[in-house]
């Protein structure tokens, strides 16, 4: 059963979380913050390393941009759960073709792996990433060719939706995309769960 937890700030909604997924504790994460590399603001890094840690969880940190094939897909296959977290999703969705991560993330969470996306990890769930391009700089993927994405759910998530400082950015991509394509927003408080066929957009008070 494919099983994913989408979210824009995971330190935020870290509370859905551990009511979607129970059996948390002394299991390892793959935690890719390649997005992060290219961004000046990274706080959401550490708070969420720290939310997972808080959770009981296990973090084994892979930068697919440095990493060797061996080494990615060791850490992609062996490890309980993927998690993968905000920044550049150009530059994240680049390093994950480049290397072939994105293959072998698509087949673990395809064979049932958990798989976490924050903000720039959700976006790259979709079919396809260029609707994100009023937010996020496509200068810094020189080297993408494509946009074409993980393709693990039918929708596009919209992180930070009516969230400061994303609020008109992320009503212009909206706007200029809801009738086009089968967008999902969801504010720094919510969190989209994904279990197969069901999808559910969850709120914290």
């Amino acid at each position: 059963m494919k099983k994913l937890f989408l979210s824009s700030s995971f330190a935020d909604v870290a509370t859905i979380f551990s009511d979607f997924e129970k059996d948390l504790a002394g299991k390892t994460v793959t935690f890719i913050p390649t997005a992060s590399l290219v961004e000046d603001v990274v706080f959401y890094v550490e708070a969420g390393k720290k939310a997972l840690e808080n959770l009981g969880l296990i973090i084994d940190e892979l930068d697919v941009s440095t990493a060797s094939f061996e080494v990615i897909a060791k850490k992609i296959t062996h490890n309980d759960i993927i998690y993968v977290t905000g920044g550049n999703t150009f530059f994240l969705l680049q390093e994950l073709k480049r290397t072939g991560a994105d293959k072998l993330i698509t087949v673990e969470v395809e064979a049932g792996k958990l798989y976490l996306g924050e903000s720039a990890g959700a976006v790259i769930t979709g079919a396809n990433i260029e609707f994100i391009k009023t937010m996020d700089s496509i200068d810094k993927a020189p080297n993408l060719t494509n946009y074409d994405a993980l393709n693990l759910v039918n929708f596009y998530t919209v992180p930070h939706f009516n969230s400061v400082p994303f609020k008109k950015i992320t009503q212009k991509i909206v706007n200029e995309n809801e009738e086009s394509l089968k967008l999902v927003p969801i504010s720094n408080k919510e969190a989209i769960l994904v279990q197969d066929n069901e999808i559910t957009v969850n709120f914290k008070p």
